[in-house]
């Protein structure tokens, strides 16, 4: 119960609407919210289940009607990777081009590790997928707390490792946004500047495929 003290409130006109004033435990907009101090995961499915939150990703929530940019997307897959690696790995493949909006949400997190890193330590991680890469100064950018790998590197990552049924839509979003700064044929030129690449012609064949425009 609230008690308040002094003068009765101010009584609203008939008729003229009243700004919705939201409670102290309604979730604020362009929030994510995980487990943590403020409120417990059973908490935070309990609020989803009553509509005071939608989910983003596992246990990262949003207030109803907020917009996912690629900001809360990184936060959100932050959430599952422990503070102890998350200077150690990258974000990477369908999970970076989930978070720059490109793909659909990755059932686990394929996270890269540079080459002169220990991989070995991180095997136990759950919700996690790692692989073993070499990664240039250009290759990494930094996204809601978390390492995420550049546009044109997601790009060239899905190209070569990734089926062409999830690659080609994944690589055609990626081109389709053009505040990442990607162009076709600079992922062609990355691809063949690179003879000895592994699975380089299948990741140019997929190239060749979103040349061709998209499927009838």
């Amino acid at each position: 119960m609230v008690i308040l003290h002094g003068p009765p409130p101010h009584q609203p006109v008939p008729h003229q609407p009243v700004p919705h004033q939201p409670a102290a435990h309604e979730p604020a907009p362009s929030e994510l919210y995980s487990p943590g101090a403020l409120f417990s995961w059973p908490e935070l499915q309990a609020m989803a289940a009553d509509g005071l939150l939608t989910q983003l990703y596992q246990r990262a929530y949003l207030a109803p009607g907020t917009r996912p940019t690629t900001q809360l997307r990184a936060r959100a897959a932050s959430v599952l990777v422990s503070p102890a690696i998350r200077q150690r790995v990258v974000a990477g493949r369908m999970t970076a081009a989930w978070i720059y909006g490109c793909a659909a949400e990755p059932d686990r997190l394929a996270m890269l590790v540079d080459a002169s890193r220990r991989i070995s330590s991180l095997r136990s991680t759950r919700g996690c997928t790692f692989h073993e890469v070499r990664l240039g100064p250009f290759d990494v950018v930094s996204l809601g707390g978390l390492m995420v790998s550049s546009p044109l590197r997601t790009s060239v990552d899905i190209a070569l490792h990734v089926d062409p049924g999830r690659a080609v839509p994944a690589l055609r979003a990626l081109l389709g946004k053009p505040e990442l700064g990607l162009r076709l044929r600079l992922l062609v030129h990355a691809i063949e500047s690179t003879p000895r690449m592994p699975y380089r012609k299948a990741a140019l064949a997929k190239l060749e495929q979103l040349r061709a425009g998209p499927a009838p």
